[in-house]
C-alpha cells in the first residue's frame, strides 16, 4: 500500500457515485485521511465498507448546492490539504428539453457545488500557505456534446480553475481541472444491460478504442494533488481515450483509411 498521501486530510464530493468511490478507495490506500462528502446516505455505507478494509474515512451528508451546509460542514474540518470537486451530474441531454429549473438544478449542482466548497476550504489554505484543489470537469467543457446546461457549467469550471491558481498561486495553493472522456462507471453499466451496442458505439469515436475506466481518472488526480505536480497550477488536463485529440470518425470516413 502506497504511503504518498499519509497524513494528509483529502476531502471528495460526489464520493457515493462512480468515480467518487475510486476516488474514495485511491486515496484512502495512499495513506490519506478521507472526507467523503455526498447527499446520498450511500456515504455511509461507502464510509462502513472502505474502514473494514483499514482506510480512514469521515462521511458527510451534504448537498453541496446548499452554500450554507457545505460552509457548516468544512467548519468541522479546519485541516483539509486537497479539495476534489468531483460531484455533478444531469438530467438534461438537450436544449429542447431544458427548462429554467432544470438549469438552474444544473449548474447548483456542478458549477456552483464546485465554487461553494472552494470558497470553504481557501481560508484555511491560505492561513496554512498550502492547499490542493482538482476539479473534475467533462470533455463537455471543451466542446458541444449534448447535456447543454451540464457542459456550460463544466465549461465554466475551468475558467473557475484558473482564476483561483492566479489568485492563489502566492499562498502556495494550486488548482487545476481534469476532464474525463466517457467513464466505466455504473451508470454506463446499466446503459449496456438495456443496449449490449452502447459502449461500442462509443468506443468508434475514442483513438484508444475505449473508454476511459475510473482507477485512470484517479490516476491523473493523484499525480495532480501530489508533490510531483508541484509546478502545474491552472491546468485542464483531458482523460479521454484520446477524444478531444480530433474526430477520428470524420478522418476515417474524409481518407477512406482504416486507422
Amino acid at each position: 500500500m502506497s504511503t504518498q498521501f499519509a497524513g494528509k486530510t483529502i476531502a471528495i464530493t460526489g464520493a457515493a457515485g462512480g468515480i467518487g468511490r475510486w476516488l474514495c478507495r485511491f486515496f484512502g490506500q495512499s495513506g490519506g485521511t478521507i472526507v467523503a462528502l455526498d447527499r446520498d446516505d450511500a456515504v455511509l455505507a461507502l464510509a462502513d465498507e472502505l474502514g473494514r478494509s483499514g482506510i480512514d474515512v469521515k462521511p458527510a451528508r451534504v448537498d453541496i448546492a446548499d452554500a450554507d451546509a457545505v460552509q457548516q460542514t468544512f467548519a468541522s474540518y479546519p485541516s483539509i490539504d486537497v479539495l476534489i470537486n468531483n460531484a455533478g451530474g444531469t438530467r438534461f441531454h438537450s436544449f429542447a428539453k431544458l427548462d429554467p429549473a432544470g438549469w438552474q438544478a444544473d449548474m447548483a449542482t456542478n458549477l456552483n457545488g464546485a465554487f461553494a466548497c472552494a470558497h470553504a476550504v481557501l481560508p484555511q489554505m491560505v492561513e496554512r500557505r498550502s492547499g490542493n484543489i482538482v476539479f473534475i470537469g467533462s470533455v463537455n467543457g471543451l466542446s458541444a456534446l449534448g447535456d447543454p446546461a451540464y457542459s456550460a457549467a463544466k465549461s465554466g469550471m475551468i475558467s473557475l480553475t484558473r482564476s483561483l491558481a492566479q489568485e492563489y498561486g502566492r499562498y502556495g495553493i494550486r488548482a487545476n481541472i481534469v476532464l474525463p472522456g466517457t467513464v466505466r462507471t455504473p451508470l454506463w453499466e446499466e446503459r449496456k444491460a438495456k443496449d449490449s451496442n452502447v459502449l461500442k458505439t462509443l468506443e468508434r469515436w475514442y483513438p484508444l478504442g475505449r473508454i476511459v475506466e475510473p482507477d485512470e481518472v484517479a490516476q491523473v488526480v493523484a499525480f495532480l494533488a501530489s508533490d510531483l505536480a508541484s509546478a502545474v497550477t491552472g491546468a485542464a488536463i483531458p482523460v479521454d481515450c484520446g477524444l478531444t485529440s480530433g474526430n477520428i470518425v470524420m478522418a476515417r470516413e474524409l481518407t477512406l483509411e482504416e486507422f
